[in-house]
Protein backbone atom coordinates (compact mmCIF):
# COMPACT_ATOMS: atom_id res chain seq x y z
CA UNK A 1 0.00 0.00 0.00
CA UNK A 2 1.01 3.57 -0.65
CA UNK A 3 -0.33 6.50 1.30
CA UNK A 4 -0.25 9.96 -0.24
CA UNK A 5 -0.66 13.21 1.65
CA UNK A 6 -0.94 16.57 -0.05
CA UNK A 7 -0.09 19.93 1.49
CA UNK A 8 0.41 23.50 0.44
CA UNK A 9 -3.05 24.54 -0.62
CA UNK A 10 -4.58 27.83 0.39
CA UNK A 11 -6.03 31.13 -0.73
CA UNK A 12 -4.12 33.28 -3.20
CA UNK A 13 -4.92 36.24 -5.40
CA UNK A 14 -5.04 35.91 -9.16
CA UNK A 15 -1.55 36.10 -10.60
CA UNK A 16 -0.01 34.63 -7.49
CA UNK A 17 1.75 31.33 -6.91
CA UNK A 18 1.36 28.26 -4.72
CA UNK A 19 3.46 25.14 -4.34
CA UNK A 20 1.70 21.87 -3.59
CA UNK A 21 3.56 18.94 -2.13
CA UNK A 22 2.76 15.26 -2.03
CA UNK A 23 4.45 12.96 0.45
CA UNK A 24 4.32 9.21 -0.08
CA UNK A 25 4.66 6.61 2.64
CA UNK A 26 4.31 2.87 2.80
CA UNK A 27 5.91 0.75 0.18
CA UNK A 28 8.19 2.41 -2.34
CA UNK A 29 6.64 4.13 -5.32
CA UNK A 30 9.05 2.24 -7.51
CA UNK A 31 8.58 3.29 -11.10
CA UNK A 32 5.08 4.65 -10.50
CA UNK A 33 3.81 7.62 -12.39
CA UNK A 34 2.86 10.55 -10.16
CA UNK A 35 0.00 12.70 -11.24
CA UNK A 36 -1.97 15.71 -10.12
CA UNK A 37 -5.69 16.08 -10.72
CA UNK A 38 -8.21 18.67 -9.63
CA UNK A 39 -11.90 18.94 -9.08
CA UNK A 40 -13.82 22.17 -9.05
CA UNK A 41 -17.27 22.43 -7.47
CA UNK A 42 -19.89 20.87 -9.70
CA UNK A 43 -17.33 19.58 -12.18
CA UNK A 44 -15.67 16.28 -12.97
CA UNK A 45 -12.19 15.60 -11.67
CA UNK A 46 -9.70 16.52 -14.39
CA UNK A 47 -6.09 15.81 -15.19
CA UNK A 48 -3.54 18.53 -14.44
CA UNK A 49 -0.06 17.05 -14.86
CA UNK A 50 1.93 13.85 -14.56
CA UNK A 51 5.58 12.85 -14.25
CA UNK A 52 7.22 9.49 -14.83
CA UNK A 53 9.96 7.86 -12.78
CA UNK A 54 12.54 9.19 -15.24
CA UNK A 55 11.18 12.73 -15.15
CA UNK A 56 9.14 12.90 -18.33
CA UNK A 57 6.32 15.38 -17.83
CA UNK A 58 2.98 16.05 -19.45
CA UNK A 59 0.54 18.87 -18.77
CA UNK A 60 -3.04 19.72 -19.47
CA UNK A 61 -3.31 22.53 -21.99
CA UNK A 62 -5.02 24.71 -19.40
CA UNK A 63 -1.93 24.76 -17.16
CA UNK A 64 0.89 24.38 -19.66
CA UNK A 65 3.49 27.12 -19.21
CA UNK A 66 2.17 28.04 -15.76
CA UNK A 67 2.50 24.85 -13.69
CA UNK A 68 5.60 22.75 -13.13
CA UNK A 69 5.49 19.20 -11.83
CA UNK A 70 8.50 17.57 -10.20
CA UNK A 71 9.37 14.61 -8.01
CA UNK A 72 12.14 13.37 -5.76
CA UNK A 73 12.34 9.59 -5.98
CA UNK A 74 14.68 9.28 -3.01
CA UNK A 75 12.53 11.37 -0.69
CA UNK A 76 9.32 9.94 -2.21
CA UNK A 77 7.81 13.35 -2.71
CA UNK A 78 6.18 15.19 -5.53
CA UNK A 79 5.53 18.87 -6.10
CA UNK A 80 3.32 21.02 -8.24
CA UNK A 81 4.53 24.61 -8.62
CA UNK A 82 1.59 26.73 -9.72
CA UNK A 83 2.30 30.18 -11.13
CA UNK A 84 0.14 32.88 -12.67
CA UNK A 85 -2.87 31.42 -10.96
CA UNK A 86 -6.33 32.22 -12.27
CA UNK A 87 -9.74 32.01 -10.58
CA UNK A 88 -10.49 29.06 -12.90
CA UNK A 89 -7.71 27.15 -11.12
CA UNK A 90 -9.83 27.05 -7.96
CA UNK A 91 -10.37 23.41 -7.05
CA UNK A 92 -9.43 20.60 -4.73
CA UNK A 93 -6.10 19.25 -5.95
CA UNK A 94 -5.27 15.58 -5.63
CA UNK A 95 -1.98 13.77 -5.84
CA UNK A 96 -2.11 10.29 -7.34
CA UNK A 97 0.23 7.41 -8.13
CA UNK A 98 -0.23 4.84 -10.84
CA UNK A 99 1.65 2.09 -12.63
CA UNK A 100 4.08 2.64 -15.47
CA UNK A 101 2.19 3.94 -18.45
CA UNK A 102 -0.49 5.82 -16.52
CA UNK A 103 -1.54 8.81 -18.52
CA UNK A 104 -4.40 11.30 -18.32
CA UNK A 105 -7.09 8.88 -17.22
CA UNK A 106 -7.76 9.07 -13.48
CA UNK A 107 -8.93 5.46 -13.48
CA UNK A 108 -5.39 4.32 -14.29
CA UNK A 109 -4.15 5.59 -10.92
CA UNK A 110 -4.22 3.24 -7.94
CA UNK A 111 -3.46 5.54 -5.03
CA UNK A 112 -4.86 8.93 -4.11
CA UNK A 113 -4.31 11.56 -1.49
CA UNK A 114 -7.13 13.24 0.40
CA UNK A 115 -6.85 16.46 -1.58
CA UNK A 116 -5.92 20.03 -0.75
CA UNK A 117 -8.03 23.10 -1.46
CA UNK A 118 -6.70 25.83 -3.72
CA UNK A 119 -8.74 29.01 -3.97
CA UNK A 120 -7.78 31.82 -6.32
CA UNK A 121 -9.53 35.13 -5.79
CA UNK A 122 -10.03 37.66 -8.55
Amino acid sequence: QVQLVESGGGLVQAGGSLRLSCAASGRTLGSSVMGWFRQAPGKEREFVARITWTGTTYYADSVKGRFIISRDNVKKTGNLQMNSLKPDDTAVYYCAAGPVGSTLDQYEYNYWGQGTQVTVSS
